[in-house]
């Protein structure tokens, strides 16, 4: 299993959550699709629950909390950028034309985090690790295995990207609009065109979990009241599809083309 145990690079996409007006259904939801386990924290950590596969961390699942009289926030998978410092990382999204959402906020001795959207809209968190790095394991099964970025204007991400994170957005070699996402020589994440996308559409961070049998997972999230927003497909990076479950948390599933 490929576990993770050194901290994730600056700009690293190292961790993702789903916010939730029913959390225990949607835990219970994920928990038959992908093999999760987790249960809701102390009310000092607003009932936030780290969800395990095999015992290790993959994903984060709590519970929206609206004003009253407020409409319920949208139920959006957020994918989090690694940071060593959440405050100038704060500053430098504010200086680059980024819109700050919840600015930074301890978490217990976790660490920090906050959240904002790049000047396309795509909401995205930051991760400073304290003692909880991020997702424990990766590109397994059940477990995270992509990021990707849809952006109405891939050339000012790319600016904005690079100024706050020091990441590289660059052409895919063989793809006409694709872009991979880098970190220093590693490739951590994609891009493409939000006009590949459904109108309507807002820019958007989509998240990949890996799984063994795309088809089958999906008959599966069918029969949880689940819905297919995309049918499977094969492309070159695999055999992928994009769906939704009960909450309207959209996803991609995918299984890997062997390397």
């Amino acid at each position: 299993m490929p576990e993770v145990t050194t901290p994730y690079a600056t700009g690293t996409p190292c961790w993702v959550d789903l916010m939730v007006k029913d959390q225990q259904a949607t835990l219970d939801f994920y928990r038959d699709l992908l093999g999760w386990q987790g249960q809701p924290s102390p009310a000092e950590f607003g009932g936030y629950a780290v969800c395990e596969l095999n015992g290790r961390a993959v994903a984060g699942i709590g519970r929206t909390t609206a004003p009253e009289g407020m409409p319920e926030p949208p139920t959006v998978w957020t994918s989090y950028l690694a940071s060593t410092d959440a405050q100038a990382t704060q500053d430098a999204i504010v200086a680059a034309g980024g819109t700050l959402l919840a600015p930074v906020t301890d978490i217990g001795d976790m660490g920090r985090m906050l959240i904002a959207a790049d000047p396309q809209g795509a909401v995205f968190g930051v991760w400073q690790p304290g003692s909880f790095s991020g997702a424990q394991v990766v590109n397994e099964a059940g477990a995270l295995t992509w990021n990707e970025l849809h952006s109405s204007d891939v050339l000012a991400a790319t600016a904005f990207y690079g100024e706050v994170f020091g990441i590289e957005i660059r052409p895919l070699d063989g793809a006409d609009s694709y872009w991979e996402v880098r970190v220093g020589d590693r490739a951590v994440g994609g891009a493409t065109l939000l006009a590949n996308d459904p109108p309507g559409t807002p820019a958007h961070w989509l998240t990949y979990f890996a799984a063994d049998d795309v088809d089958s997972s999906v008959d599966a999230l069918v029969r949880q009241g689940g819905s297919v927003l995309v049918p499977p497909f094969d492309m070159m990076a695999g055999r992928m599809t994009v769906v939704a479950d009960p909450q309207g948390g959209v996803f991609a599933m995918i299984k890997p083309t062997p390397m």
